[in-house]
């Protein structure tokens, strides 16, 4: 129940900042080259965004397995070899995320107790720059997922993009389409 909140909740918020993204940008645009003006603000809203949904879609992307990985190495493995190597690789990334962590609770207390705001909005900086914190709490969560998964016998690792195979199986039902049916002449 919790993952599905957390997963709708996820999406959600991924589509909501690329849409006020798009939007802005196309707004600043069209302000610009069209009356010769625009707002003062529209960059540092855009910079703030963007940083809210690459750390979102770095979550995202654990949970569906779109990242690239350097995994041939790996991949010649026996199975209980490839598990241990993804275990200690994902403990290794939940260390760098712990680290972070406590690195943007402090940053967030320090800011919030000085009472900064943005350069450009009145919003406080403690609230624009929560999402160093959100960001890598959620791509702790992710982890512990393919953690558990490991454990459980789920995965045997991260959950990869693997290129080569991804590019083959599209060459494959293009030709298919195109009526060659994938075989040479």
């Amino acid at each position: 129940m919790l993952n599905r909140i957390i997963n709708s909740l996820e999406e959600g918020i991924i589509c909501i900042l690329l849409a006020a993204m798009t939007l802005e940008v196309f707004i600043e645009v069209v302000m610009r080259y069209g009356f010769g003006t625009g707002v003062m603000w529209g960059e540092e809203l855009t910079l703030h965004l963007s940083a809210w949904m690459v750390l979102f879609g770095v979550s995202y992307g654990l949970k569906v397995g779109s990242h690239i990985g350097v995994d041939a190495l790996v991949k010649i493995l026996p199975p209980l070899a490839r598990k241990i190597v993804g275990g200690v690789a994902i403990c290794a990334c939940l260390f760098y995320c712990a680290l972070f962590i406590e690195g943007a609770w402090v940053y967030l207390h320090k800011v919030y107790s000085i009472g900064l705001e943005l350069d450009d909005m009145p919003i406080p900086k403690w609230i624009a720059h929560s999402i160093l914190l959100i960001g890598m709490v959620m791509i702790a969560w992710r982890l512990l997922q393919l953690l558990w998964g490991i454990f459980t016998g789920k995965n045997e690792g991260f959950v990869l993009t693997d290129e080569a195979k991804e590019s083959m199986r599209l060459a494959k039902e293009t030709a298919q389409a195109a009526g060659t049916g994938g075989e040479s002449k």
